[in-house]
Formats: structure tokens, sequence, C-alpha cells
């Protein structure tokens, strides 16, 4: 925990800033002078739902892996603060499913659940993400997604099982203010997925399929010097995300092979670039697959030009622009986009994210 004196500086430079942007600079100083008071009394203070929502798409903004940092401002923002029991957990985690998810029309949405002020005084959701895949190691090979065994045998040991197929969902696990881990399943009816064809070939022999929104759970949200080690949030696919890790990795579900055969490419040698061509094949069913199912998506040259315009924006607001090179550039023909051939400061900038496990 950070001493009182660093709180109250961490909060008056967040108050600044975030009343200056909401254009109500009169109330900061009667708004700081509050703050000071409850933190000398309680050693940290509550944010108003003003100061989170803002605060919560300042964190996106700020996001130096982002590429799609475009729509900050259209981030919605569930207030569960005042939830801590098991009940209410588990309500708003798929709450937040199915309000993100719209039907297919993906909100960027952020669940923002009580405060971290201590080992025995926080939620924690152990999920990488609200909806993932497991992965078993058998006799017969990997099934699933071979990046969530370790995670797979955890919900094991916890009592949950699987039917061990390649597209089992994980169930969610969390805790509250440091008791034992629990879990629950996500009701199928809340989950939407998308079956995975392509326009031309027949991909039907793959049986592949994908969940329509990534929902990161196991980042912290750090605002004003206030940490919220249980804010699950999302925005919508990038196709590359799916079709050029997830699905081609070969540590993930190492389909290019399967694809490469299915469309007659020759394998035998590297130099006919077979692994490029059954890539591009791969992603185009990804994006062709998610629109007929009009499920929001965005292709990574769409994509490059929604953060050109996102920098051109914060260039006119003479906002300084960070990020992380090599998360920005798409995992796909990098170098057709702008951001390959430009360089970016990957400057740390608060309010953001960090990782649960690791000290900022």
């Amino acid at each position: 925990m950070i001493t009182t004196t660093v709180l109250y500086k961490e909060a008056k430079s967040f108050i600044t800033q975030c009343y200056e942007e909401l254009n109500i600079a009169d109330r900061i100083e009667v708004r700081l002078k509050e703050i000071e008071i409850e933190i000398k009394s309680t050693g940290y203070y509550t944010h108003t739902y003003e100061e989170i929502e803002h605060g919560a798409k300042l964190a996106w903004r700020n996001s130096n892996r982002c590429i799609g940092r475009l729509f900050w401002d259209k981030l919605r923002v569930l207030d569960a603060r005042h939830i801590n029991d098991d009940e209410g957990v588990q309500q708003e985690i798929i709450h937040h499913i199915h309000y993100a998810t719209n039907a297919g029309k993906i909100l960027p949405t952020i669940t923002i659940f009580k405060p971290n002020l201590g080992e025995n005084n926080n939620i924690q959701i152990h999920n990488h993400q609200l909806l993932r895949y497991a992965g078993y190691e058998t006799n017969q090979g990997i099934i699933g997604d071979p990046i969530s065994i370790p995670f797979t045998k955890e919900c094991e040991s916890l009592g949950w099982e699987g039917k061990k197929t390649n597209y089992d969902m994980l169930p969610i696990v969390y805790s509250i203010d440091g008791q034992e881990k629990k879990w629950f399943s996500v009701p199928r009816e809340v989950i939407l997925e998308v079956p995975i064809e392509h326009p031309e070939f027949d991909f039907s022999p793959l049986q592949a399929k994908w969940y329509a929104v990534p929902m990161i759970s196991d980042m912290r949200l750090e605002i004003g010097g206030i940490t919220y080690s249980a804010a699950p949030f999302n925005g919508w696919y990038m196709g590359t995300e799916i079709g050029a890790r997830n699905f081609a990795d070969e540590f993930r579900y190492n389909m290019l092979p399967q694809v490469a055969d299915l469309i007659g490419l020759d394998t035998k040698r590297n130099s006919t670039l077979w692994k490029d061509r059954a890539l591009v094949e791969l992603n185009i069913a990804v994006l062709y697959s998610f629109k007929k199912n009009g499920v929001s998506i965005v292709d990574h040259h769409s994509a490059a030009q929604q953060f050109q315009q996102f920098e051109k924006q914060e260039s006119a607001c003479g906002r300084e622009l960070t990020g992380n090179w090599g998360w920005l550039i798409p995992p796909m023909s990098p170098a057709t986009t702008h951001i390959f051939h430009n360089r970016y400061e990957n400057k740390i900038i608060k309010p953001n994210f960090f990782p649960n496990n690791k000290t900022n």
C-alpha cells in the first residue's frame, strides 16, 4: 500500500486532469479538500462515479499496447463497487458478458469492483479472460487451447470438470477478501460463439469456432492512486488476434498445416510460402465468419487507420502519444501499416492498467 502522502499526490494529479477535461475545473479545490480529509481519516478516498468513469476511459486512452484507442471515450463503465458477496460477483460478471456482447453489436465495457484496500479487503478474478477455452494434456496429445493447460489444471483442482473437447469454456475463478478461491460456470445462453467458415473453401473439417468478445480480467486498474484489482474490460476483436495468433500460433491451436491441406498448398518447402498463404485464408475466414454472424470485428488495416486518427486527435489536443510498438504492429503484414514505420515512446502514464501479479 502506498503512503497517504503519495496517495494524495496521485489523487491531486488525477483530479486536476479529470476535472479540467470534464470542464468542471472550478470544483477542483473543494474536491481535493474533501479527499485530503478522507485520506487523513481513513487512509484512502472514495471516487465518485464521475471520477471512476472518466478515470477508466483515461486508462484505456493511456494503454500503450492497444491499437483500438480511438474509441476510448465510448467506454461503458459499470459500477460494481458495492458488491462484496459471491452471488453479487457472479451476477455482475454474467451481466458484463451479456451487456458487452449485446447480441453481437459489441459494446466496449468495464465493470469496476471494489478497490483493493489490502490483502483481506479486495476482489480478485483469476482468469486471464472472462471467456477462454480449456486445454488438456492427454495420452492422445493436447486437446483444446495449450496456453490454458495450467489454469485448466487449477480449475480441475477446485472441482471443475470439462468435457475434454477443443472448445470447453473455462469457469470463472474468483476470490473475495483473501478467502479461498471459488468458481462458477458462465451460462451458455450468455456466451456468443462464432463458427468459422470460409467464403470459398470448405473449412468444416476444422470444426473451429471462437467466442465473440475478448474480456481481459487479470489486470488491475489504477486511478489516482486507488487500485481496483477486479476490473474486467473489453473492446472487440481485431481479426488477426484470432486468425494470426489464437488459431495460427504453433503453441496455440496450430491450424496452419490443416488449412494448407484444405486449400491444396504444397507444404514440403518453406519457399512456397504456404504458411503465409494459409495465414491469409485463415484470417479471411475469421473476418467473414464474424461479419456473417453480425458480430463486431475489425481487420488490421482498418484498425491501423483508426489508430492513425487517434494519433491526430491526441496531437490536436496537445497530449503526448505513448505506445508499445511491439504490441501495436499487427501480427500479419505489419509493414503495410503506418505503425510499422513509426516509433512510439513506451512511457507509462496513469490512470492505466497493470498486470495484477506485478508492481508498476
